[in-house]
């Protein structure tokens, strides 16, 4: 059912529509916020990636010592290279879509309050909640990425002890021979 023209005239100009669109813009906010700090994510990932690219480069042509074991670990850092891009690519997809929806969201609450009716008065939050899925599910990813960074890290660690035992060990072995032929 149509609104007369002064109620219809009324209804645009209320500052109830722009203020039922601020919930909505709050959480395009969040959403903007979120694309920003993964796309830097995503950036340190390429930027990881070309280090790795490097060391490999440089294992080719021996100019590092333990290329078997540098070898493997590069091949498995890779691998954990592209599935956090992987992940971080799905969330950025997630937060877009989110952001679409939360956007059309806010343009329906205004249309359902200049033109809308009863009947359609569920739209706006249908749209903001299914928004708010895609936000959770971008989130878990996001979580979930952070976590498998965290193996990533960890392995890098387990692979600088190994060369700093390695070294202690062949330092030990040089000083012994040293020794000996004094």
């Amino acid at each position: 059912m149509p609104l007369p023209d002064h109620e219809m005239l009324e209804a645009l100009s209320s500052a109830r529509i722009l203020t039922s669109m601020i919930t909505p813009a709050v959480l395009i906010s969040a959403c903007g916020t979120l694309i920003f700090s993964t796309s830097a994510r995503l950036a340190r990932v390429f930027d990881r990636v070309h280090l790795l690219k490097g060391e490999v480069e440089a294992v080719l042509e021996g100019k590092l010592s333990f290329p078997d074991e540098r070898m493997a670990m590069l091949k498995e850092q890779t691998r954990k290279q592209k599935t956090r891009a992987w992940l971080i690519q799905k969330s950025m997809a997630a937060l877009y879509t989110a952001t679409v929806l939360f956007v059309a969201s806010s343009l329906a609450i205004a249309l359902n309050v200049a033109y809308g009716s009863a009947e359609t008065a569920w739209l706006p939050s249908g749209l903001a909640l299914l928004g708010g899925l895609f936000l959770l599910a971008a989130s878990v990813l996001l979580l979930y990425e952070s976590r498998y960074n965290l193996r990533f890290i960890d392995r890098h660690i387990d692979f600088i002890a190994f060369l700093e035992d390695s070294y202690k060990k062949g330092k030990k072995v040089g000083d012994t021979a040293a020794k000996k032929m004094d």
